[in-house]
């Protein structure tokens, strides 16, 4: 009863000299003039850039539903006219294209867990203080961003090595970004205190261990963020595929795309069962619209999964330096 009493009275007291008052007046402060114009015009200005950027994603999943007679006479806007999914059963019958995709997989895997794992071996060392001549070093790595040997030195390196036309060409050469490293040494030196290594030092951990116990469980966010990119650069990799790969069982699935795309090498005999004789020349248009969906689709599920990831890591990776 006593702490009731005083409850009430206590609301009593604040009404009566009207601390409440103060508060909510406070809270409900007007905006400036300048912040709500400010406001409005972004808001404005982000809008329209959305929806330049999800026209042309709705326009090429309408289409690669839609029928094809409809993509050639440009009947296709925002809906699809005429429902076909007839484009995605070819794109998963046709070889090259399954091919493609078993190869930018593998691509993608192996080549993330390698790129991965040269950067937190490069980033650690030079997040440590008492490294001799991480500055030099850091030097040495950021030159290489401002100068490179150049398309035909490294070819001829490439083509020493005997890489050329092997699955090692597309993972082995781009062993880490440095400016991917330099992300994660900041990360490292901001969220991985000096106190943790001295601590482990005086349990008896070696380097190794700390960085396996330690380092990588407390890291998930930079590693997903590096994780991201390095998946995203090899499920897109074309320029490398197309200047060291001859054969045609090693190209990514951006080769076969380009072929599809650009080249217009698009068997349409093997889709005989699927479509008339009359419409095979249609073939071509909705089989583009599919495979470009069915490319970008593994990513387009894939990021909302990391994205707070993405954004806390690169936040705190690049606010010191």
């Amino acid at each position: 009863m006593a702490k009731t009493a005083c409850g009430k009275g206590g609301y009593r007291m604040r009404d009566l000299f009207g601390f409440g008052s103060k508060n909510k007046a406070r809270g409900r402060m007007k905006e400036p003039f300048g912040d709500r114009v400010f406001n409005v015009i972004n808001f404005i200005f982000v809008t329209i850039f959305f929806l330049l950027v999800l026209y042309p994603i709705i326009y090429v999943l309408s289409s690669s539903v839609s029928d094809p007679l409809a993509i050639i006479q440009g009947r296709v806007r925002l809906v699809p006219v005429g429902f076909n999914f007839d484009g995605y059963r070819a794109v998963f019958r046709h070889d090259s294209v399954l091919i493609g995709y078993r190869n930018s997989l593998f691509y993608m895997i192996v080549g993330t867990a390698f790129n991965v794992f040269m950067t937190v071996l490069a980033a650690y060392p030079l997040s440590r203080r008492d490294f001799p001549d991480r500055g030099k070093i850091t030097m040495l790595f950021a030159f290489t961003m401002l100068f490179s040997g150049g398309l035909i030195p490294t070819f001829l390196l490439i083509r020493s090595l005997g890489l050329i036309d092997t699955p090692w060409v597309m993972i082995l050469p781009g062993g880490f970004g440095v400016m991917n490293v330099i992300i994660t040494r900041t990360f490292f030196q901001t969220n991985i205190p000096d106190e943790l290594l001295e601590s482990a030092q005086l349990d008896g951990c070696s380097d190794f261990k700390f960085i396996t116990s330690v380092v990588l469980p407390l890291s998930g966010a930079i590693l997903a963020v590096q994780a991201l990119m390095y998946a995203l650069g090899h499920w897109n990799a074309f320029f490398s595929a197309l200047i060291y790969l001859r054969s045609p069982e090693l190209f990514p699935l951006q080769m076969v795309l380009r072929e599809i795309l650009l080249l217009n090498q698009v068997d349409t005999g093997v889709f005989s069962d699927i479509y008339e004789q009359e419409r095979r020349e249609h073939m071509s248009a909705l089989l583009r619209y599919a495979l470009i969906v069915a490319a970008s689709l593994p990513f387009m599920i894939f990021y909302p999964l990391v994205q707070r990831f993405f954004v806390k890591g690169m936040l705190v990776g690049s606010i010191k330096g």
